[in-house]
């Protein structure tokens, strides 16, 4: 089984940065793309940001130039750095690893269990 484990959030304050990290274990020779989303009570889990196999990044529009995904040095680790903070980025953050099928490897997707990001005005 694929494990995806978050890490990084904390409490800050506006305007304040947090790095939050998102490694994932077995099979990561094969190609797959990486995540994150973030929740509120109550709401649905929204899309933040991904980087693609092939580098590809995406942002949510309200994250764009504040936040940052990338690979962080191993294969297998990977980073949202998140600046320029505001209230309204308080979530739980997920990582999730969405991985195609090929002769070698299956098709899935894997969630982590989420850390906690809260701003404070």
């Amino acid at each position: 089984q694929v494990t995806v484990v978050e890490s990084g959030g904390g409490s800050v304050s506006a305007g304040g940065s947090l790095r939050l990290s998102c490694v994932t274990d077995r099979w990561t020779y094969c190609k797959y793309d990486i995540h994150w989303y973030r929740q509120v009570p109550g709401a649905e889990r929204k899309f933040v940001a991904s980087i693609a196999n092939d580098g590809r990044i995406t942002y949510e529009d309200t994250v764009k130039g504040r936040f940052a995904i990338g690979r962080d040095g191993t294969r297998n680790s990977f980073y949202l750095q998140m600046n320029s903070l505001q209230p309204d980025d308080t979530a739980m953050y997920y990582c999730r690893r969405n991985q195609g099928d090929s002769p070698i490897c299956i098709e899935g997707t894997w969630w982590g269990r989420g850390t906690q990001v809260t701003v404070s005005s």
